[in-house]
């Protein structure tokens, strides 16, 4: 105990890095400790550097550091977050020409392939309304198990 009362600023990196361990082992890089962590960690080089010191400043410290920091990155890292496309481009499916094996709109329809039915729609792009049933269509992209098809 008498070494982190005479080392305040190590206490900090502790903090920060048990923050970093949770959040990344419990809660997935999903919550707001990771912002804890950060200003835990600045608050520390500040600490070591003699620019902050006195409990009640370094507190003051984290919390004004929290706050600035999660309003700069929760929409960037939000944005990142949630830029994953789910769109699988990558299998040896897409780009082949197949048959509707029912009418195929923007929400649903089947293709026929292989011997069997998959669950087709229209792809985001496509301008036609709807294929036909036995009318040719592209294979361009796979949503999960739902393929996602032009008209010819």
């Amino acid at each position: 105990m008498q070494y982190f009362l005479e080392n305040p600023d190590h206490v900090w990196y502790l903090i920060a890095g048990i923050s970093f361990v949770v959040e990344l082992s419990i809660m997935g890089l999903s919550g707001p400790l990771f912002f804890f962590a950060i200003a835990s960690l600045v608050t520390g080089i500040l600490v070591s550097f003699g620019i902050v010191a006195g409990w009640q400043n370094e507190i003051l410290t984290v919390g004004l550091l929290t706050a600035v920091i999660t309003a700069a990155l929760w929409k960037p890292l939000k944005a990142l977050q949630n830029s994953k496309d789910k769109t699988d481009n990558s299998s040896d499916m897409v780009g082949l020409t197949v048959l509707a094996s029912a009418e195929i709109t923007a929400v649903s329809g089947t293709i026929r392939y292989s011997g069997i039915n998959w669950q087709a729609r229209l792809a985001d792009d496509e301008t036609a309304k709807s294929i036909s049933e036995k009318s040719a269509c592209k294979i361009v992209a796979i949503t999960g198990n739902t393929m996602l098809v032009k008209a010819l």
